[in-house]
């Protein structure tokens, strides 16, 4: 402990002064023995690290090797298929794309094909040439009350605001976005002239915090919304009601990234950490929320109006679409977020633990729309972890019409997965307000890349889709995916993910699954009447004190044991 630094300083200290005798040019060893032995002088006082009181300089080998140990890890140990979040073999086809490199695999999969999990598409015997695909694959966006209906390319950039990216981040997201004709998506930081510079089209994101359409008290202006919305560039406005990083909790813009130039376009003070609100305040119901989504339709003259959200308690969904039947008034598109998604800063409990994955959320969105009868309607835009062609297939499948990405696009842009996107220290110029790291970030050759991932991961697509049978992704069904449940079983997604039969939740005998679900949601509230089981086919209710009452049973409460053994 402090021995051995003691022995360390006497020692060194006095092997110079036995060397200067002979070579006097080792006293310049003193420059880098004196900072030492003062830092280590500082470690034994410092009250706030054990270990470095207790071990004082030789602790801080802890700290340099935990900063050490990413670098290592990814650099050197890592196989392609490892790493997180995102492996080394999805961020190798990325850059490959996105280069123009070659993207071909030597030598066969370095998958486990045989582990739980796995997926695959069936491929068809009577496959297509992938020249008889329509050669543009898109979708067209826009229900009975557009007026402006908009074709969108199957695949776009997903909601990064502003403030999260960097100036040039923005700029070669938008210029590849107009050179390769798909949409880039705003965040909910509001719509800067970075945006607007290139003349990409724009989904203009309206978050809780209202940036770029809110009075001075935070509160959303139409006045201003509609100065935007009416802009050739805004394409469609979505309105976020949460996020798979973080759901039901707001963005975060950390203090460091907020500069001058970004509180101006949020109309927020500079240099102060900016915390979307939770939820919205121009509604507060299902019913209101449909309300508001008609509003901003006719205040940018019928431009599709949607929203994004990431899927937490099924019933309210369900109250949305039983808002939408009651009310006759339909979003045009739904972004539907997985719980997996992420590029900026989040807690770590959020990012973890709260939100459905994708793969459910998608499956359950469609489900339910078709079972309302509203599917025909409502185009389904999916977004989480969506970094190849395989992966656009899936969730096609699965139900959704459009994919979007937002870390495959980053990595495009030049992201190295440094895990650095909350500090403002960004290596990569991408997730960082400081312009001696954004200016080596070349909008030009970063464009032309975003614009060859997106060409080359949609001409795979239609390749895959060719393979199939298929002349467009619209003809992808659940039956087309299949996944190793486990050693002993194969199962289709359509096994997996049953379908849904239209207009089922309609009627008077829905599916017994969704029952109960069906009884929660209420058009009136996105809060669930409080509904815990189903017992003896009736539902157990919950009182204003929080007790249930089980018919012909005790309420839940009084006996642990005996309500367990009733409930099953």
């Amino acid at each position: 402990m402090h021995r051995n630094f003691f022995l360390f300083t006497v020692g060194s200290l006095t092997i110079v002064a036995l060397l200067y005798g002979l070579w006097p040019p080792v006293i310049w060893a003193l420059l880098v023995l004196i900072p030492l032995i003062l830092l280590g002088l500082y470690d034994m006082s410092q009250p706030h690290h054990s270990l470095r009181r207790n071990y004082p300089l030789f602790g801080r080998g802890r700290w340099f090797m935990e900063w050490l140990r990413p670098f290592i890890r990814q650099y050197l140990i890592e196989s392609d298929t490892d790493g997180a979040p995102i492996n080394r073999m999805f961020r190798n086809i990325v850059y490959q794309r996105a280069k123009g490199a070659l993207e071909s695999v030597p030598f066969g999969t370095q998958i486990d094909t045989y582990r739980d999990g796995y997926e695959w598409i069936g491929h068809s015997i009577s496959a297509i040439d992938v020249t008889e695909v329509e050669h543009d694959l898109r979708v067209s966006v826009g229900g009975p009350d557009c007026r402006q209906p908009y074709l969108a390319s199957i695949f776009n950039i997903s909601a990064m605001s502003f403030g999260a990216l960097s100036r040039n981040a923005i700029l070669a997201l938008n210029s590849g976005a107009k050179a390769g004709g798909f949409y880039h998506n705003t965040g909910e930081g509001g719509v800067s002239s970075h945006h607007l510079e290139s003349g990409g089209d724009l989904v203009w994101q309206i978050g809780t915090g209202y940036f770029g359409c809110r009075d001075h008290a935070g509160r959303f202006c139409p006045d201003t919304f509609r100065d935007k919305a009416l802009l050739p560039n805004i394409r469609m406005i979505e309105i976020k009601l949460s996020q798979g990083a973080k759901p039901g909790h707001g963005g975060i813009l950390p203090a460091d990234k907020n500069t001058p130039e970004i509180a101006a376009i949020r109309d927020v003070p500079v240099a102060t950490q900016v915390n979307s609100p939770p939820a919205h305040a121009a509604f507060s119901t299902p019913l209101q929320l449909l309300d508001f989504v008609k509003q901003l339709r006719e205040l940018s003259d019928g431009k599709p109006v949607g929203f994004k959200l990431s899927i937490g308690r099924k019933s309210e969904f369900i109250a949305i679409c039983k808002a939408m039947v009651a009310s006759g008034i339909t979003p045009d598109f739904i972004t539907v977020d997985g719980g997996e998604g992420g590029t900026g800063a989040a807690p770590l409990e959020y990012t973890n633990s709260v939100g459905m994955p994708l793969r459910e959320a998608l499956a359950f969105v469609d489900d339910c729309l078709t079972g309302f009868g509203l599917r025909q309607q409502i185009r389904i835009i999916a977004s989480g972890k969506v970094f190849t062609a395989f992966h656009l297939v899936k969730n096609l499948a699965l139900g959704a019409d459009i994919c979007n990405s937002a870390r495959g696009m980053m990595l495009a842009l030049g992201c190295v997965q440094s895990l650095t996107c909350n500090s403002n220290h960004c290596p990569s110029g991408v997730a960082t307000q400081d312009p001696r790291l954004y200016r080596g970030l070349v909008v030009t050759d970063k464009a032309r890349r975003v614009a060859q991932f997106h060409a080359k991961t949609v001409h795979a697509t239609a390749e895959i889709i060719a393979s199939a049978g298929l002349c467009h992704t619209s003809e992808l069904t659940r039956t087309h995916i299949y996944r190793r449940v486990n050693q002993e079983t194969v199962r289709r997604y359509d096994q997996v993910f049953p379908y849904l039969k239209r207009d089922c939740l309609l009627s008077g005998s829905p599916p017994e699954a969704w029952r109960l679900y069906l009884d929660e949601a209420d058009p009136g509230s996105f809060m669930p009447k409080m509904c815990l089981t189903h017992i003896d086919r009736e539902c157990c209710e919950v009182d204003g004190a929080g007790q249930a009452s089980l018919p012909g049973t005790k309420q839940v409460g009084e006996d642990k044991h005996q309500t367990m053994e009733d409930v099953s």
